[in-house]
């Protein structure tokens, strides 16, 4: 049964994989046994911090840091070339990077839906497309299929990409709409190539997007969740272990809601 929820000798790259609930999905892997995980965002500092924190804790994998700008093409580009120069191939793309914007409906910038747009949407699509060569190679040469074990894309999508948000965050649940429709889309299409995409729409988390959220109504927000909690490190950590393990490998297109029940909470 262990071998079922296995990641261990598999390569990761975990976007924006240093904090919050990226922390948490590196976290996860590294403690699952997964050969590297890969982190990557521009803030260098953070991903040093966190690479030697996971590296201290004498886990059988090692985690690697890259400083990439992300929103950029040629930061992808970059972060894709590297790889290449480390690894023969990519077994899981966790597309995690992602920015916010709120303020009124009369004041909402158009600057803010270039910014957020392009790092939520437009360049999740350009590091996929990009590092599909590099994951096809993990499936050791199979171009036709069944694949039992094949290469996986997990997109960190929102419940605000479901629902219609109380936050007036209009580019923000716009991007991670559009995220679930191109997440569904690719599961179509790198599918009949041995690659899976699933989103995951996760409800409110710790993390440095959602910390002022929370502190100005943290007691709301709960009440809205049926079990009573936000969402913790290992609730990430363990959805994407079992997308990216063998009991998750017949799973392909689909939006996954991890909020704890927030999307079906009734309310009168």
């Amino acid at each position: 049964m262990a071998d079922l929820f296995s990641v261990k000798d598999k390569v990761v790259l975990v976007t924006g994989g240093a904090k919050g609930v990226g922390w948490g999905i590196t976290n996860g892997y590294m403690r699952a046994g997964a050969a590297r995980v890969y982190i990557a965002s521009r803030d260098e500092k953070s991903l040093k911090q966190a690479a030697d924190e996971f590296n201290s804790q004498g886990y059988p994998g090692k985690c690697v840091p890259l400083v990439a700008n992300l929103a950029t093409y040629d930061g992808v580009v970059g972060l894709v070339a590297e790889l290449e120069k480390r690894e023969k191939c990519l077994h899981v793309l966790v597309n995690n990077s992602g920015n916010n914007w709120g303020a009124p409906f009369d004041e909402y910038p158009d600057s803010a839906w270039e910014r957020v747009l392009t790092l939520n949407l437009r360049r999740v699509f350009t590091l996929t497309q990009k590092l599909t060569p590099l994951m096809l190679k993990s499936l050791g040469g199979k171009e036709e299929g069944p694949w039992a074990d094949p290469a996986r894309v997990i997109m960190i999508g929102s419940v605000d990409g479901i629902r219609v948000p109380t936050l007036e965050t209009y580019a923000y649940s716009s991007s991670k709409a559009a995220l679930h429709q191109l997440s569904r889309v690719l599961a179509s299409q790198l599918g009949k190539r041995g690659i899976t995409c699933n989103t995951l729409a996760c409800g409110p988390f710790q993390s440095k997007m959602m910390a002022a959220t929370l502190e100005a109504g943290r007691d709301h927000i709960i009440s809205g969740v049926p079990l009573h909690r936000i969402g913790e490190p290992d609730d990430v950590a363990g959805a994407c272990i079992f997308l990216s393990s063998k009991a998750g490998s017949y799973v392909n297109g689909a939006t996954i809601a991890l909020d704890g029940g927030s999307l079906v909470a009734g309310k009168l």
